[in-house]
């Protein structure tokens, strides 16, 4: 599938599927001229599509690089710098880099959702510049027709029916900011308000809760890793001081962070930092380890809440 062209060297369009054949259609031909064109091509599904394309690819599915989404981008927030940018930082000689990214699924919960459509968002600025091009299939039959009309939002070309064209409702900064919606705590939140005295009994509190609720081992650890580094930002960042929350949710334990700080930055905790970069990587380590990570940012202050299972 040729891509139009288009003065920027980045593309990202959105194919609109409503079977197998449509989505094979739309997304086999991309990766065979990606790989017949000497591209480096990657794939990141959802399972289920992810051995639909594997079958149709036959021996040349051994020439891409496969991703399950659903595990790799379980939190959407760390497939730009774990899946995207990973693959495509790989490869910086090779010329242009092509991927399948299908971040949105019928399975998607209304709490992941924002985030899913903010991430859509942000790819657009995360790769300005760069000769890589990002296809992302969308289940029209099977997703909600706001995702769909979100899809037109974050997407300047929309491939559908076989046909494609512009998208002339692109406005992927509008999404961003349609989503960064407030974050109530609910009533159950255990809370503790710290300072930089605080610091390692606002972490002892909360890996001492969410024992209380379940998580354990290996997770324990990565609630303490990323309660550490929220709050340690909250201090050098968010005016010296902020509130910690958690509570349970289903099977998942939630924690929040609150401060006065603003943060301005869209893609900050999506960026891979620099090698000699110091600092800088308490919100991506967040993003890597949490199962999914909501940001409420503004003049007034920041939440930055995570989820974790078991």
């Amino acid at each position: 599938m040729t891509m139009p062209a288009a003065a920027e060297p980045f593309v990202h369009p959105a194919l609109f599927y409503g079977d197998e054949r449509e989505y094979l259609a739309g997304t086999v031909p991309f990766v065979l001229e990606g790989l017949a064109s000497g591209e480096p091509v990657a794939v990141a599904v959802p399972g289920g599509n992810l051995s639909l394309l594997r079958a149709e690819l036959g021996d040349d599915a051994r020439r891409v690089k496969l991703f399950d989404m659903t595990e790799a981008g379980r939190n959407p927030g760390r497939i730009i710098p774990r899946v995207l940018r990973a693959f495509a930082d790989a490869h910086p000689g090779d010329g242009r880099v092509r991927i399948i990214g299908e971040p949105i699924w019928a399975g998607r919960t209304g709490t992941e959702y924002p985030a899913c459509a903010q991430h859509e968002a942000l790819i657009n600025h995360a790769f300005t510049g760069r000769p890589v091009t990002i296809l992302c299939p969308y289940d029209v039959a099977a997703l909600d027709p706001l995702v769909v009309a979100d899809a037109r939002a974050t997407h300047p070309v929309v491939i559908e029916g076989g046909i494609t064209g512009p998208s002339d409702a692109y406005a992927p900064d509008r999404i961003v900011a349609a989503y960064n919606e407030p974050l109530t705590p609910p009533d159950r939140a255990a809370a503790f308000p710290f300072d930089a005295d605080l610091l390692p009994d606002a972490r002892h509190f909360a890996t001492d809760r969410a024992a209380g609720h379940g998580l354990a081992g290996d997770r324990l650890d990565d609630l303490a890793l990323a309660v550490a580094e929220l709050t340690t930002n909250s201090v050098v960042h968010g005016g010296g001081a902020g509130t910690l929350r958690i509570w349970a949710e289903g099977p998942q334990v939630v924690c929040e962070v609150s401060d006065r700080g603003e943060i301005k930055d869209p893609l900050a905790g999506r960026r891979p930092p620099a090698r000699d970069q110091i600092g800088g990587r308490g919100l991506l380590l967040v993003h890597c380890v949490a199962d999914l990570v909501r940001i409420h940012t503004g003049p007034g202050g920041t939440s930055v809440r995570f989820y974790l299972g078991g």
